[in-house]
């Protein structure tokens, strides 16, 4: 019985030393990294910007609508 314990111990240590060391993993999470951190700057600056463009845009239709009503 002691031998199967034994066995079953040193392949537990042998499979926890494999998984250290692989790296296959790594990179998908790497990209998940980059993806939110790209996810979260683009949020941002459209917090920041967004309401300058949504009165930009404003501002523009009503010169428009000023334009057209002193053509007529």
């Amino acid at each position: 019985m002691s031998t199967k314990k034994n066995n079953t111990a040193i392949k537990t240590a042998a499979n926890k030393k494999s998984l250290t060391r692989d790296q296959r993993g790594l990179t998908t999470v790497e990209y998940i990294i980059v993806l939110v951190l790209i996810a979260v700057t683009g949020f941002a600056i459209w917090r920041t910007f967004g309401s300058m463009v949504k009165q930009k845009v404003t501002g523009s239709n009503t010169t428009l609508d000023q334009m057209n009503t002193t053509s007529n």
